[in-house]
C-alpha cells in the first residue's frame, strides 16, 4: 500500500475514465479515515464534480465550505441543492471568528477593496487553519489549466503553508471535461456560471467574464491578485 513516506513520487493513471481522479480519492480515503481529510470546496462547478466523485468513494465524507459572509445567494443555493441531493456527506459551513462589522471597525469599511490580501487572510485563511488543524489531508479541486499558478500542482502534494498532505484528483481535467461530466451526470450546479462566471468566490471581488482562455479572470478584477492565499506556498518551500 502506498503510505506517507513513499507518496511524493507516486503518480495515479491519468488515461483513466476520470483521468485519475477516482484512483485518487481513493487512495485517499484507504489511507485517511473520515476523521482525519477534509474536502475544502468552493462550490463552484469543480467542486460539485468533485463532491460527486467523492461520494462514489466514500459516502460519509466531511466537506467545508469557508463561508466568508461576502458570497453570492446563488452560492449558498447551490449548496443547499447539493446537501439534498448527497444527504449523507457532512458539510459545514466554517465562518471566520471575526464578524464582518469587526473587520469594518478593525480594519474600516470594505476592506477588499483597499487590501484584498488581508481580507482573504482573516475571511478564508484562517478559518481553513482552524479547520485542517486536527486533519493529516485535504482535499482540492484545483486544475492545472486554471491558471499559471496552478500548472504545476500534483496529483498530490506537500503544503507547507498548511504543513498537510493536499489532494488534487482533478489536475489533468480540462474545463470542457467538467462540464461534459456535470451535464451526463445531472449535477445542479451555481447558476451564475450560465451568467458568464467561471470561477465564483466572494461577490465584491467576483465579477463575469466571456473569455474562457482566462478562467479566473473575473477575480480580483483590476489588482495584481490571482490567489485568495489558500494556496499560495511559503517563499522557499
Amino acid at each position: 500500500m502506498l503510505t506517507y513516506e513513499n507518496w511524493e513520487n507516486h503518480l495515479f493513471n491519468s488515461q483513466t475514465e476520470t483521468k485519475g481522479a477516482i484512483e485518487t480519492l481513493a487512495w485517499a480515503y484507504e489511507t485517511y479515515n473520515s476523521e482525519e481529510i477534509v474536502y475544502a470546496c468552493s462550490f463552484g462547478i469543480e467542486g460539485i464534480v468533485l463532491i460527486d466523485l467523492i461520494h462514489q468513494v466514500h459516502k460519509q465524507a466531511n466537506i467545508v465550505f469557508l463561508d466568508t459572509g461576502l458570497h453570492f445567494q446563488e452560492t449558498y443555493e447551490c449548496i443547499q441543492k447539493v446537501k439534498k441531493r448527497y444527504p449523507t456527506l457532512s458539510i459545514q459551513l466554517k465562518k471566520p471568528s471575526m464578524s464582518l462589522e469587526e473587520q469594518q471597525q478593525t480594519y474600516g469599511e470594505e476592506l477588499w477593496k483597499h487590501n484584498p490580501n488581508q481580507c482573504c487572510y482573516i475571511r478564508k485563511v484562517l478559518p481553513l487553519e482552524e479547520t485542517l488543524k486536527p486533519v493529516k489531508a485535504w482535499i482540492s479541486g484545483l486544475r492545472r489549466e486554471q491558471s499559471p499558478t496552478r500548472k504545476e500542482v500534483q496529483f498530490l502534494n506537500q503544503d507547507h503553508r498548511f504543513k498537510k498532505v493536499k489532494i488534487c484528483p482533478l489536475i489533468h481535467w480540462t474545463w470542457k471535461d467538467i462540464w461534459r461530466y456535470a451535464h451526463k451526470h445531472q449535477l445542479d450546479y451555481n447558476i451564475l456560471h450560465d451568467k458568464g462566471y467561471p470561477s465564483i468566490g466572494c461577490q465584491p471581488c467576483t465579477s463575469p467574464v466571456w473569455n474562457e482562455e482566462d478562467l479566473r479572470a473575473g477575480r480580483w478584477q483590476g489588482k495584481a491578485k490571482l490567489e485568495c492565499g489558500l494556496h499560495v506556498q511559503p517563499e522557499g518551500s
